[in-house]
């Protein structure tokens, strides 16, 4: 049984995220979708509990998909969960260069553990958390690029803070 574990920081979780959730659990038999709660990372608009939940609602259609919350190093999340693949996927050349390094530090940290990459669909491949905090913050329309849940919160997040 091949189990694998997309690992991110889904802050919040978008389109192109549940694409490849999808893509991927199509050609494995399980995949946890690990929430990192990285507390080197000061910039995040909701917690690791709100995060959670988002993604949990959003992948909840999809039936070999669980969802979990991790911290530390994604080779131990890994083993604990008992799975054998990493899914990353890829938008641009920069992110092989980085995802190709992380590929390579997770094998020598474990020989057993394989990373896939799966390539995001071109659709979405402009899209970013980053980009979608930075557009709905000032205002902008990201309906087309979330699920419900986040566009959700995230009007309920900006709208205090636009005054609408």
């Amino acid at each position: 049984m091949v189990h694998a574990v997309f690992p991110g920081s889904f802050d919040p979780i978008h389109n192109g995220h549940l694409d490849v959730v999808r893509r991927a659990a199509r050609i494995i038999d399980r995949l946890t979708v690990a929430v990192v709660d990285n507390p080197l990372k000061t910039n995040k608009l909701f917690t690791i509990e709100q995060r959670l939940a988002l993604v949990t609602e959003a992948v909840a259609a999809v039936d070999n998909v669980q969802t979990e919350r991790f911290e530390g190093l994604l080779v131990d999340f890994i083993d604990k969960v008992g799975a054998n693949v990493i899914i990353k996927s890829l938008r641009t050349v920069s992110d092989f260069e980085v995802e190709l390094q992380m590929a390579h530090l997770n094998r020598q940290l474990n020989p057993d553990i394989e990373t896939a990459f799966i390539v995001t669909a071109s659709r979405w491949s402009y899209v970013s958390s980053t980009r979608i905090r930075e557009i709905a913050g000032l205002g902008g329309d990201v309906s087309t690029m979330v699920p419900g849940g986040s566009l959700r919160v995230l009007r309920e997040k900006f709208r205090k803070s636009i005054g609408s």
